[in-house]
C-alpha cells in the first residue's frame, strides 16, 4: 500500500531534470477598485476586492435614473485543481461558473458554452479604463461596458 501512494505522489510531482513547473495564472489585481459607467441616465457600478485567500470578490447594479435595473455578486477563484473561474450570480440566482479560457498581464476571459446567455465574459485594461464585455462564444450579441476608477470621497474632505 505505501509503495502504491509513494509512486502515485511521484507521478504526480514527477518533472523531467531541470524543469520547472509552469506557474499558476495570477487572480487579475489589475480590476480591483471601484469602477464606473454613465451613458446619459443610463448607468453601471462595479467593484472588485483585491485577491486574497485564492478569491476575489465582486458587485455590481446598473439601472436607468433613480432605477435599479439589475444587480449581481462575483467570484473569481482559484479552484483547488489550481485553475481559475469566474462565478456569477447574478439577482439571486444560483451561481453560473465560467472557467478562465484566456489571461494576460492586463486581460483576462472566461467561457462556458452551456450556458444561455453570457457565454462569454471579458475584462481587460485600456489605460485608465476597466472594460467589460459580454457576449454569445463567437462574439455575437456583445455588451461592452467602459468604466472608469472611482475614488470614493474620505470623511472631512
Amino acid at each position: 500500500m505505501k509503495s502504491l501512494l509513494l509512486a502515485a505522489v511521484l507521478a504526480v510531482t514527477a518533472l523531467p531534470l531541470g524543469a520547472e513547473r509552469p506557474a499558476a495564472a495570477p487572480l487579475p489585481d489589475w480590476m480591483a477598485g471601484t469602477w464606473m459607467m454613465e451613458d446619459g441616465a443610463n448607468w453601471s457600478d462595479e467593484v472588485w476586492m483585491d485577491p486574497r485567500g485564492g478569491i476575489m470578490l465582486g458587485v455590481a447594479r446598473s439601472g436607468f435614473g433613480p432605477q435599479l435595473q439589475f444587480w449581481e455578486v462575483s467570484q473569481i477563484r482559484r479552484k483547488t485543481d489550481g485553475t481559475i473561474s469566474l462565478l456569477a450570480q447574478p439577482q439571486g440566482k444560483p451561481a453560473s461558473e465560467f472557467p478562465m479560457v484566456l489571461h494576460s498581464e492586463e486581460a483576462i476571459e472566461f467561457a462556458n458554452p452551456a450556458h444561455d446567455y453570457p457565454q462569454r465574459i471579458r475584462y481587460w485594461r485600456q489605460g485608465q479604463l476597466l472594460m467589460a464585455e459580454i457576449s454569445k462564444l463567437d462574439g455575437s450579441d456583445a455588451v461592452r461596458w467602459n468604466f472608469r476608477p472611482v475614488v470614493p470621497p474620505r470623511d472631512g474632505e
